[in-house]
């Protein structure tokens, strides 16, 4: 059998233009992978996806926020790695090359967050990735104090923000995609604060809601938590039309099909895209994406293969999945949000917007997981359930010495719509998406 050539080609389909390093330059970014430095790396500031290579090892890394996918292609020449952000950019550019029969969507793969993929391409069959962990926040290691937790999050919370408005220009405006829930709420409010600590007029700040058809429960619970913060200046209504509410075209957008996922795109996509209809050069976004993953707000009932055992005790469950080594794990898609954050990301570059969330990084991811959870919640839902508003709207008061209301959690879809318009349009059909999916690449599979 003849030996498999080493690497021949890197493609590298992600723009320079597209990373967001805050303290260091991409150069040495990218020295820090190619070394193995896993303090260096863990330290990177921003959103980046990096690569680097080194004769037939090339590495890659990503933070949580945003995707990095990866094909190998086989040219005569040796094998070509093709490095993209998405899934049809690397179909555009193997057709390109007239290797379209190369192609099929399950081929591609993702990078999961927070490690870094080593590949060696020096053998015949191709040999796995490895993939070695550069973020592993020690857990459970603050004290069962909700007030020490909660000051300690919103901290990090409000860092992080300081750290990011700090790159920006400060003329600049920013929206803030609101529904008067918890992680919009706080977003809000830090950005509020810290607008005018550092000596910027908050006027610049907007609180954009959605409202399909006039309805919804988030317009009035974005209208409560405002008028109860004092803030109703910064509130702005989107209304849509229900007949823009394409999910169909949200499966193109993320390139997936899990039904939660694509219907928290689809009305993303319908707010954003009256955001951009009415203000054209309109760029800066802060979203609470992440909020939910972090302080595991999720119902545990509606998923038969969690616990609360499996949630409170795996490290990182719902930022990561079940892990890089696991039979779950999925190649193409990654798990937990390192597969979701698509449908932001690809959501806000659809219409040319620059995102940010807080909630996804690093310094508040580990606040997140020092929490004793198992200890505060004791094998109760409720608990855990409960535990977010009190930890955020205590941390609120402590950072900002402001009192944040708090309303019960409603998911996206389903805030922005009556209650008799959500089911019938969000059907909760995979197949019907997955089908979709499947049809949008037929040509080449």
């Amino acid at each position: 059998m003849n030996k498999q050539l080493p690497i021949s080609r890197v493609i590298s389909l992600i723009s320079e233009e597209s990373q967001r390093l805050w303290s260091i330059g991409e150069s040495e970014a990218r020295q820090s992978l190619l070394a193995g430095d896993i303090a260096a790396i863990r330290s990177i500031d921003g959103s980046f996806a990096l690569m680097a290579q080194d004769g037939e090892r090339v590495v890659l890394a990503r933070s949580l926020d945003r995707p990095m996918r990866y094909f190998l292609a086989k040219a005569a020449d040796g094998p070509v790695l093709i490095v993209a952000e998405r899934i049809d950019e690397i179909a555009a550019e193997l057709a390109r090359r007239g290797w379209a029969d190369q192609f099929h969507p399950s081929y591609t793969r993702m990078v999961p967050a927070h490690h870094v993929t080593t590949l060696r391409l020096i053998g015949c069959p191709d040999p796995s990735p490895v993939h070695r962990r550069f973020f592993d926040p020690p857990r459970g290691t603050l004290a069962k104090d909700l007030d020490l937790v909660g000051r300690h999050y919103i901290e990090a919370v409000y860092g992080e923000l300081y750290r990011w408005l700090s790159v920006r220009d400060p003329a600049t405006p920013i929206g803030v995609p609101f529904s008067g829930g918890i992680d919009s709420g706080a977003i809000l409010l830090c950005l509020y604060k810290l607008l005018l600590n550092e000596g910027h007029s908050p006027a610049k700040l907007k609180a954009f809601t959605l409202s399909v058809d006039s309805e919804g429960e988030d317009a009035r619970q974005a209208h409560d938590f405002l008028s109860s913060t004092q803030l109703e200046m910064l509130g702005e209504i989107i209304d849509v039309s229900s007949s823009a509410l394409d999910p169909l075209r949200a499966v193109a957008v993320i390139e997936d099909y899990k039904p939660l996922d694509v219907e928290c795109a689809t009305v993303n996509l319908a707010l954003l895209a009256g955001i951009r209809e009415r203000y054209p050069d309109w760029r800066l976004l802060v979203d609470g994406d992440g909020g939910d993953e972090n302080l595991k707000d999720y119902p545990i009932e509606e998923n038969s293969e969690l616990t609360i055992r499996s949630v409170v005790n795996n490290r990182m469950l719902y930022q990561e999945g079940w892990g890089v080594d696991s039979i779950k794990h999925s190649l193409t898609y990654s798990g937990g949000f390192s597969r979701g954050c698509v449908r932001s990301f690809a959501c806000v570059r659809e219409f040319g917007f620059e995102g940010f969330s807080p909630y996804t990084r690093p310094s508040v991811i580990a606040v997140a997981e020092a929490i004793p959870f198992a200890e505060l919640t004791e094998g109760s839902h409720e608990r855990l359930y409960a535990l977010k508003g009190e930890i955020v709207s205590r941390g609120v008061r402590s950072v900002l010495g402001l009192e944040m209301p708090v309303f019960p959690k409603r998911r996206f879809q389903h805030g922005s719509v009556s209650a008799e318009q959500a089911a019938r349009l969000f059907p909760q059909n995979e197949t019907r998406y997955r089908r979709h999916f499947e049809t949008l690449h037929a040509n080449v599979v």
